[in-house]
């Protein structure tokens, strides 16, 4: 794994934009990117290749058929068939287990054993939203087969998200430009993100690991807390960081992907953050399940409802565990406490506001990491003075209170504000400001790489945390 990170960085995404770059045919360039992203995938996943194809193929042609008849038979075969795909490879498995649960021993269903295709989640989200939205006229149908198959396989963001709509680069496909200033902003905008995953994330990734690896009866209060904030930064920049390449790897081929993260740990409720986290997972369910379901156009008790399948399926998605589920209806209660005022989320009470809402979602992650609920009771227990305050769950955790960690740590709770954004704003104005900041950015890629491939090189690598979703 190392060493397919390394190749990618120095061999297989420079040759595939040199090419890209060279040859000026539309259409052969469009076959650059579908071939590149083919072989991308299949370096990882041979067997599901043919899945995706399989996948991308029959989406086209119930694609076409929508488009004749506007039946609603065939968008229910769509929908169907699509999620009886993520059915049978994501959820199987979980299914039958949690139903032996309640048979006797002899009359228990087989478990399959099948392995998680990397990203069928992301990529069946998106053909499933070109057939919807082919369905509303929201998009003409594309009759071009192999069109279709670049925008559910094109690799940047095949495996991991954002997940894209079709309409958002409907044009692209047919018309784009390759400008400096779009490969420009694309090398600073990948470089972000791959210092975001090996350097910060990574960093965060190990203590995370060594906490929760802990038994149950030797989390404490400092491991417990270590261990929830260490995995409450590595998620973020793990996931925020894969997005910014694969968005900075699409401006450099001239594709435009709107953004996936928006300073979500900044937010003063949990409705704000969901409004700044996965933005293009919580956009996908609010424009093909919340609302079609009614929204809130239905009365109080109803919007309840909706909003609580939306957060069971947001859970669901994310895997076939329990926590997963839990951690859904975690923040589908949180939200309808804060829309109830229950829990009230005042403006002048910023403050308070903001640390709700952090403590909040901190719980909630320990919750979406743990390997499974009772361990998630014990670190929330713990971390709240009910745990065991000595032992090696004290030792462990004082281990990773070293130097370089810590600095890490300040680095990344800088990193999760905006104010590196707004400084370079403020610069922007200045007469002195592009080549300044142009020279402070080109340094600083060069920097991010030679750490990150010194990094990669020591065999740190940490696979992106949604690579199994």
């Amino acid at each position: 794994m190392v060493f397919s990170s390394i190749a990618f960085l120095c061999l297989f995404f420079p040759v595939v934009f040199l090419l890209h770059l060279v040859i000026p045919n539309k259409m052969v360039r469009n076959a650059i990117l579908i071939v590149a992203s083919i072989f991308f995938y299949a370096y990882g996943e041979p067997v599901y290749v043919i899945l995706l194809l399989a996948s991308v193929l029959m989406n086209y042609l119930l694609g076409l058929g929508i488009s004749k008849t506007k039946s609603k038979c065939i968008l229910g075969a769509a929908v169907v068939i699509n999620l009886l795909l993520l059915v049978v490879f994501k959820y199987a498995g979980f299914l039958a287990e949690s139903v032996n649960l309640f048979l006797p021993t002899n009359y228990a269903l087989p478990v399959p054993k099948l392995s998680l295709p990397i990203g069928i989640s992301f990529y069946t989200f998106q053909a499933l939203s070109y057939v919807i939205d082919v369905y509303r006229g929201q998009v003409p149908v594309q009759k071009n087969f192999f069109k279709l198959l670049l925008y559910v396989s094109f690799f940047p963001q095949l495996i991991a998200g954002p997940i894209v709509k079709y309409h958002d680069i409907e044009k692209e496909i047919d018309e784009r430009e390759v400008t400096y200033e779009g490969v420009k902003s694309g090398l600073f905008r990948f470089s972000a993100g791959l210092g975001k995953k090996v350097l910060i994330a990574n960093t965060m990734a190990y203590i995370a690991d060594r906490m929760f690896a802990l038994s149950n009866s030797e989390f404490g209060l400092l491991s417990g807390w270590i261990g929830a904030i260490a995995y409450l930064l590595q998620i973020y920049f793990d996931f925020s960081g894969y997005s910014d390449m694969a968005i900075g790897l699409g401006r450099l081929f001239g594709f435009h992907f709107l953004e996936n993260f928006n300073y979500p740990y900044i937010s003063g409720s949990i409705q704000e953050f969901w409004r700044r986290w996965h933005i293009s997972l919580s956009t996908w369910f609010k424009d093909y399940l919340y609302i079609p379901l009614g929204g809130n156009r239905k009365g109080k008790s109803r919007t309840v409802v909706n909003k609580y399948i939306v957060f069971l399926a947001t859970g669901i998605w994310h895997g076939a565990n329990w926590t997963f589920l839990i951690w859904g209806l975690y923040h589908g209660t949180l939200q309808m406490l804060e829309s109830a005022n229950i829990i009230p989320v005042k403006k002048n009470f910023k403050l308070f506001n903001h640390l709700y809402t952090l403590l909040a979602v901190t719980v909630g992650f320990v919750i979406f990491r743990a390997d499974n609920l009772l361990q998630a009771g014990y670190v929330i227990k713990a971390m709240f003075g009910f745990g065991n305050n000595g032992g090696a769950g004290y030792v462990g955790a004082m281990a990773m209170l070293s130097a370089y960690h810590i600095t890490i740590f300040v680095i990344a709770v800088f990193a999760t504000t905006p104010i590196w954004r707004m400084l370079c704003e403020k610069a922007e104005k200045k007469p002195w400001s592009a080549v300044v900041l142009d020279y402070g950015k080109a340094i600083g890629c060069l920097l991010v790489l030679v750490l990150t491939l010194m990094s990669l090189a020591s065999d740190s690598y940490n696979p992106f945390i949604y690579f199994r979703f």
